[in-house]
């Protein structure tokens, strides 16, 4: 809704400048252009200062449900959007002044471009050079950035989404596909997505997606002056959601103060057997909600921001932060001489490794089937630096999404027996979002972890693709009136301006669907296909999240053909073109790749919880208690892979100086050991970053970090 009322202003703001005779020159020549384009931006970035100050959360209020965006993502977001807005402007005086539409490729050389991005201060174009000093780091950077040192962009965070398919937006820029009801596609109105097609009633709030600034100068001009939309996380398996995608979101989480490696932890609660919980949000108090009889609880905070969106989330994050925690404990005992940053990179380079195994052997093969994993993922072949491991739009926005079909009406919570808790009741979805009261006061971690490996998956079906606890009563922060997910998630399609369901068919090499027949064949409930063409009126206008949800699922999956296609094409992209994959050369020793394929959630669960029986494949149902096994039985890893004996370097020169606001990680290059020194977020490094061990003694003093910390 603000981007339309940003729309409106700069519109407004154009019809309100001067208008210029005909006599004047048509040729548009680089100088008038140049101070166009200086005086649009101008215009563009006061127009969104006094939108700031009149509003200071419109740039910034989204639904409590999606990402809490870091300052990194806000400062970013905002240049692009001054970006966008002066391309507009410029538009719109051009028009005025000659007349007729001029498109802004036309307008723009690449010299143009980058004035504008320079003027709207998005960060500028990133150089392989950046990356000459990574092979010294032994351990990936948490923003992703120079994991491809030739790219070092590809799968960082605060990047854009990357584009597998050409944008459709209606104005070829920005405009979001659908908004304007007077275009027709293949000859028909796309139909509304609430009445229309989930139901719902009335209007909703819908904010459009950050925009993304320009990363790749020199490609085609046409293309990177259309929106796209940042995606503020990194793309790799990297257990981000446990560690943050930023140096500043990194080290609110650590505990370093603790001088262990460890994760912070919440220092009010803990469960009944002295476990932790996860720390709270720094804004206190939250808006999470409260237990109306009962003490008060705040949101919790993790890597990822939405983990209090409901229980099975603040769960998982749960368990990978004890996980963590205990790690970080057992390589402190072996490895004595480790300091605080070794213990806590190599204990993050480990929980990596583990979310990695457990997402392509445990869960992927179940989502899209065994032969589309084979066809479309394979085995390892090693990393590939030709491979682009971003994020793909179409991914994000409509594949991925396809599990908000698979979220059960009720949350159930089972006691140690797994039959159904006789204190702690099942619950509605709505009465379990944004409430982690309900872990602390409600029995812990275990009864909803129980509920959630001891019950069966929701089956999917045509005709009921989502609950009504998520398409009628959806209650989210901060939003007064019920919202219908469904309807979100194909605006939000639109807004991305995703290609339709036949062009994602044509591009994983399947059949267009071009008739109702046709269309019946893909589909498992003939009304739906019926009722989705004769809402469409064009089979090539539906929405693919809509088309993909609705084919019949491939054996052994809950996907059909197309977003098998889609997410298969992702895992691999974000498998191969991940320099720290853990398989790939050098990453680990072959004893600990052949302690971490022992590694599951099940083992997790059997570690960091209370519950004594699992099932060996915590992703797979079975009945308890025939199907379940005993902890004792589960394999381990056995740390001991992770001894690292004293060098000789290190024992002549000695331990490195530890430093006041920054630490040191140890690396071999060259055949001579260094100590990489940094600063946490907030201060800045004096002195020489790397030292070297020679002759004895290290060739400089430890440097400084200096600086107000934040």
């Amino acid at each position: 809704m603000a981007y339309f009322n940003l729309m409106s202003l700069v519109t407004l703001l154009s019809s309100t400048l001067p208008r210029f005779s005909t006599d004047e020159a048509i040729h548009i020549n680089s100088r008038s252009v140049r101070e166009l384009l200086i005086s649009s931006y101008q215009d563009a970035a006061s127009l969104h200062t006094r939108k700031r100050q009149r509003s200071p959360l419109s740039s910034t209020h989204v639904f409590t449900f999606l990402r809490q965006p870091d300052p990194e993502t806000l400062e970013i977001s905002r240049a692009a959007e001054v970006f966008q807005t002066t391309l507009q402007v410029l538009k719109n005086r051009v028009r005025q002044k000659y007349k007729r539409d001029v498109t802004a490729t036309e307008l723009l050389s690449w010299e143009d471009v980058e004035l504008i991005a320079e003027l709207s201060q998005c960060p500028p174009p990133t150089h392989p050079a950046i990356c000459l000093q990574s092979h010294l780091n032994k351990y990936r950077a948490i923003s992703g950035l120079c994991n491809n040192r030739q790219n070092p962009l590809w799968g960082a965070a605060n990047t854009p989404l990357v584009r597998w398919l050409p944008a459709e937006y209606e104005d070829g820029g920005r405009e979001p596909k659908g908004w304007n009801r007077e275009r027709l596609h293949n000859g028909f109105q796309l139909p509304s997505t609430g009445d229309a097609i989930t139901g719902a009633q009335g209007c909703m709030p819908f904010h459009r997606s950050r925009p993304a600034c320009i990363v790749n100068f020199g490609s085609n001009i046409s293309q990177a002056l259309q929106q796209q939309q940042i995606n503020a996380i990194t793309s790799f398996i990297d257990a981000s959601l446990v560690y943050g995608e930023t140096p500043r979101r990194a080290g609110f989480l650590r505990d370093l103060s603790g001088l262990n490696g460890k994760l912070a932890v919440n220092d009010q609660f803990r469960d009944p057997k002295g476990r932790p919980y996860l720390p709270f949000v720094a804004s206190l108090p939250s808006a999470c909600n409260q237990n109306p009889h009962g003490e008060r609880v705040d949101c919790f905070n993790a890597g990822d921001t939405r983990c209090n969106e409901d229980l099975p989330l603040i769960v998982l994050h749960t368990l990978w932060l004890r996980e963590h925690n205990r790690i970080a404990e057992a390589l402190k005992h072996i490895n004595g001489h480790w300091n605080s940053e070794t213990i806590y990179q190599e204990t993050r380079k480990i929980i990596g490794a583990l979310h990695q195994i457990i997402t392509m052997r445990d869960y992927v093969p179940k989502i899209i089937g065994k032969e589309a994993f084979e066809h479309y993922i394979g085995p390892y072949g090693g990393y590939d630096p030709t491979t682009d491991p971003s994020a793909a739009n179409v991914f994000a926005t409509a594949a991925f999404r396809f599990g908000h079909a698979t979220i059960s009406p009720i949350l159930s919570r089972l006691n140690e027996s797994f039959q159904k808790h006789e204190h702690f009741p099942h619950l509605r979805l709505d009465d379990t979002l944004f409430s982690p009261w309900r872990i602390v006061k409600e029995g812990g971690i275990e009864p909803t972890l129980r509920g959630s490996i001891g019950t069966a998956a929701s089956a999917v079906s045509a005709n009921m693709l989502m609950t009504e606890e998520l398409t009628e009563r959806l209650l989210l922060l901060n939003v007064s009136q019920h919202m219908d997910l469904a309807s979100l998630n194909l605006q939000r399609g639109r807004d991305h301006a995703l290609p339709g369901y036949n062009d994602w068919r044509s591009f994983c090499g399947l059949k267009r669907i071009k008739t109702l027949d046709g269309f019946k064949e893909v589909v498992t409930d003939n009304r739906v296909a019926e009722k989705i063409a004769q809402i469409y009126k064009h089979l090539d206008n539906i929405d693919v999240w809509l088309g993909g949800l609705v084919e019949n699922m491939l054996p052994g999956s809950r996907t059909g053909p197309l977003f098998a296609c889609l997410i298969g094409k992702q895992m691999k992209a974000l498998r191969d073109g991940d320099r720290f994959w853990w398989e790939a050369e050098g990453i680990f020793s072959q004893q600990q790749k052949a302690e971490l394929i022992k590694g599951s959630l099940s083992r997790i669960i059997c570690d960091n919880s209370d519950i004594r029986e699992v099932p060996p494949d915590s992703f797979r149902f079975g009945n308890y208690p025939y199907d379940y096994i005993s902890c004792d039985q589960m394999p381990s890893i056995h740390l001991e892979a992770w001894r690292e004996e004293k060098s000789q370097d290190l024992e002549q020169c000695g331990t490195p100086r530890k430093i006041k606001n920054g630490d040191f990680i140890l690396s071999s290059a060259y055949a001579k050991l260094v100590a990489l020194y940094f600063c946490y977020h907030g201060f800045k490094l004096k002195g020489a970053a790397a030292i070297v061990c020679e002759g004895y003694r290290w060739s400089d003093p430890p440097p400084q970090c200096e600086g107000n910390h934040h």
